[in-house]
């Protein structure tokens, strides 16, 4: 099986390095740099839509935030038909997949291979942050993947914690799973290239790409 990806192997520094996001969010590094059609809703203006162009996709040039949306998401979508989707049935691939650093339990896990853990910034703007929202009485939240979302706190992030000279940078999937065992019979990757024809036959499928 080859798996085609149009853009590079994001592998270097620029995508591995939190800060240099700035480098890919605002041009076209790694980054498709979409533009939507006029949105009736906003005046007819058009708006920019990042989206990640490499191995890896959009979680090579995003913020790195750790969030998996409300369960009552999941839970409508299963309610649609689509079985297997609560969030009942998705919480263990969660936790499987999850080395996280600060929570364990019901909806956390250890030992997967996404390290998960809370931002190293020594910034002090998150503490006088943190204390504003408390003098407002607004709740202070310290897990935003558990089963209460409200409230206001820093979000965890996906950055390796596993070798010294790595502390701090991106982990993203086309990163992590290559290296897993449970990716050995992975397809062949062949970026960059794209697809400018494909033929499915019964249970295979042959195409024509172009690099």
């Amino acid at each position: 099986m080859a798996l085609l990806d149009a853009g590079g192997k994001n592998d270097n520094w620029v995508v591995t390095t939190p800060f240099a996001l700035v480098l890919m969010v605002a041009g076209n590094v790694n980054n498709w740099a979409f533009n939507t059609v006029p949105q009736n809703g906003l005046n007819g203006r058009i708006g920019y839509q990042p989206r990640g162009k490499g191995l890896g996709g959009s979680s090579a040039i995003n913020a790195m935030v750790y969030i998996r949306g409300h369960r009552t998401d999941y839970d409508q979508w299963a309610s649609l038909g689509n079985a297997g989707w609560s969030f009942t049935d998705v919480l263990p691939y969660f936790k499987r997949s999850e080395d996280n650093a600060d929570f364990d339990g019901e909806y956390h896990g250890k030992g997967g291979p996404l390290a998960v853990n809370k931002s190293r910034t020594g910034n002090p703007v998150q503490q006088i942050f943190l204390q504003a929202a408390q003098e407002a009485q607004f709740r202070l939240r310290e897990d935003f993947n558990a089963e209460d979302h409200e409230g206001l706190g820093i979000y965890q992030v996906t950055q390796t914690e596993r070798r010294a000279l790595e502390r701090g940078a991106r982990l993203y999937p086309s990163r992590i799973w290559q290296a897993a065992p449970i990716c050995a019979s992975r397809p062949t990757l062949m970026p960059p290239a794209s697809c400018s024809r494909a033929s499915a036959r019964s249970a295979s499928s042959t195409g024509r790409a172009r690099s």
